[in-house]
């Protein structure tokens, strides 16, 4: 019976020193997310308009995951042939990522990894086609590096288009 008791304690004081989801608040920490946005979503969305796969790249770890709407890319160098050959078939343009108003969300106690999400547009334009806008979502796991944050795993989906109305006899 002490047992169990002393069991119940230890259960009942470790939940009230850990932070449990309803404990928590959807608001991120401020400075956490201008870092991100100063740090991550300006210059991608800057390294995507100029079209350079290396730049585009140097935001993920060396054994990220891009997963795309034909599959998954693996590692850094992978994820930058990935958008060279992109690059070379079509030309991105406009392209614009917002994270949502509760992002960044922090895993663990650590600190030291993030989750955020939000939403993506942009122009592409290909040799026979074009311009067409794009947009869709986007989930990203940030690990920190240093001083940087960088992305070990992201992945997106493609809005569709809405259908057409349907004919009326």
């Amino acid at each position: 019976m002490k047992t169990r008791l002393l069991i119940a304690l230890a259960g009942l004081a470790i939940s009230f020193a850990s932070p449990t989801f309803s404990q928590q608040t959807n608001t991120p920490d401020p400075q956490l997310r201008q870092q991100l946005i100063n740090a991550k979503y300006k210059k991608y969305d800057e390294a995507y308009n100029n079209n350079d796969a290396a730049a585009v790249a140097a935001f993920f770890t060396g054994d990220a995951v891009l997963v795309t709407d034909k599959g998954s890319v693996y590692g850094r160098e992978a994820i930058e042939k990935h958008f060279a050959d992109e690059f070379k078939k079509y030309h991105f343009s406009n392209h614009i990522g917002k994270p949502d108003q509760y992002s960044p969300h922090v895993i663990g106690t650590g600190g030291n990894e993030l989750w955020s999400s939000g939403e993506w547009s942009l122009t592409l334009k290909g040799q026979n086609f074009g311009p067409v806008e794009l947009k869709g979502h986007w989930a990203e796991i940030y690990v920190r590096d240093g001083d940087a944050w960088k992305v070990r795993m992201q992945i997106w989906n493609i809005t569709p288009p809405p259908a057409p109305p349907a004919e009326t006899k």
